[in-house]
């Protein structure tokens, strides 16, 4: 089996961790809080951004790419 080529360097690899956790964070308490405050759900489908940028960062971190 090949191995695996990376692309990113640890300290590459713990920023997009970081980041990405902290917008999965950030997103998490968005949700509690507009959600607490009673906002229309259309307002809501926007924490999607959030949720998917922290997403990716951690995968990415994982994956190291």
């Amino acid at each position: 089996m090949a191995a695996r080529a990376t692309n990113l360097v640890a300290s590459g690899r713990r920023r997009r961790l970081l980041l990405g956790a902290g917008a999965l964070v950030a997103g998490g308490v968005a949700l509690a809080v507009l959600v607490l405050a009673g906002v229309d759900r259309g307002w809501r489908l926007l924490l999607v951004l959030p949720f998917w940028f922290g997403a990716l960062g951690v995968f990415q971190a994982r994956g190291r790419t």
